[in-house]
């Protein structure tokens, strides 16, 4: 049966910000465009389906930096509830968590995170501070200022180590040359980041290990997955690449396949599934995220990565874990969306009280 309720999908607008993508230097084969976004906007008419399903009204709105457009259409629509897909406006990352403040004042109920725990998961440094703040292992790390000077001897990490953009997600920026193994490599890498995105950049000693994705659903962990590097060149680091994400014909996405669920052993299970929900906890992440986890030799997990509002696309890991569990795609949307229906009820009831 349907829910007499109004549903708003609203979703960026796919931008280029950057002249490439794919966290390598310009050539025929780089990307400069962004395929995260545009790749997520092809799928809106079929998430629109599904939702109609479950609820009398659902239409879709491209958000862009045209704010008052925007105002202008949730006020137009009145919807009970947004469904929220925006990771950008124009192609600035941290914009995602600027959008859901604009569903707050606007006192609209919105599905996912806040703009507190966006915003805190987009900064890397900041997520690091708040879980080594409630004791979770995160690997050490250096922030290094854009176009600054690095010296070897006010740099303590240990090589090999992996250079990401501080303040993006959806692995911008990430190739095989994120890893280096020596000073005059990370001096080099620095350089090329600098140039290409001028940002700051986090460098971080490289766990070498299994890498899992968890999957968390209303504070539930769905199957774990493990990322499959078996196949991929020796000589390419086993890393999480933008290739190995959204380039079907690359390397990385070939051989970065993953499995789910993963194998593991039930204490191992136990610890991945307990350091992902203190985590979740500790950042403030509401409805769904992803987490991801590498396990040193020792078996020990280290936090690589919190995603609130992660990837739900069809062909996403998050679809992959919900599949794994006997849930299809338009359960996963549907379940979601109730979420932020209930709050919506939850607080009618207070302010009828």
């Amino acid at each position: 049966m349907k829910s007499n309720s109004k549903i708003l999908i609203c979703y960026n607008s796919p931008v280029s910000l950057y002249k490439v993508y794919d966290g390598k230097s310009k050539s025929s084969s780089s990307e400069d465009h962004d395929l995260s976004e545009s790749g997520f906007s092809k799928e809106i008419k079929l998430i629109e389906a599904a939702l109609s399903k479950y609820h009398s009204t659902v239409e879709s709105f491209a958000v862009d930096g045209n704010v008052n457009k925007v105002i202008e259409k949730i006020y137009s629509y009145s919807p009970d509830v947004i469904f929220n897909f925006v990771e950008s406006v124009e192609g600035v990352s941290s914009f995602e968590a600027y959008m859901a403040g604009v569903f707050e004042l606007l006192q609209v109920e919105y599905t996912g995170s806040t703009p507190q725990c966006l915003g805190n998961c987009l900064n890397k440094s900041r997520t690091k501070q708040i879980l080594n703040y409630f004791g979770i292992n995160t690997p050490k790390y250096h922030i290094y200022k854009a176009k600054s000077r690095l010296t070897q001897k006010s740099f303590s990490l240990n090589f090999p180590v992996i250079t990401k953009l501080l303040k993006e997600d959806a692995s911008i920026g990430i190739s095989e040359n994120s890893v280096v193994n020596n000073f005059d490599e990370l001096k080099k890498q620095l350089k090329f980041l600098s140039s290409a995105y001028n940002q700051d950049v986090i460098i971080e000693e490289y766990i070498e290990g299994r890498e899992f994705n968890v999957a968390i659903l209303g504070g539930k962990v769905l199957p774990i997955s493990e990322i499959d590097f078996k196949g991929l060149p020796n000589e390419l680091p086993k890393i999480v690449t933008y290739e190995g994400k959204w380039i079907s014909e690359s390397v990385y996405y070939k051989y970065t396949t993953p499995k789910c669920p993963a194998e593991l052993a039930v204490k191992l299970k136990s610890l991945i599934e307990e350091t992902a929900i203190t985590a979740f906890d500790a950042l403030g992440c509401r409805d769904y995220a992803r987490v991801d986890i590498r396990v040193d030799k020792n078996n020990v997990p280290y936090i690589i990565e919190v995603n609130p509002n992660p990837d739900i696309s069809t062909d996403s890991g998050f679809q992959r874990a919900a599949a794994a569990q006997g849930m299809n795609y338009e359960k996963l949307l549907f379940t979601i969306s109730d979420f932020a229906l209930q709050r919506v009820k939850r607080g009618t009831q207070v302010r009828a009280a």
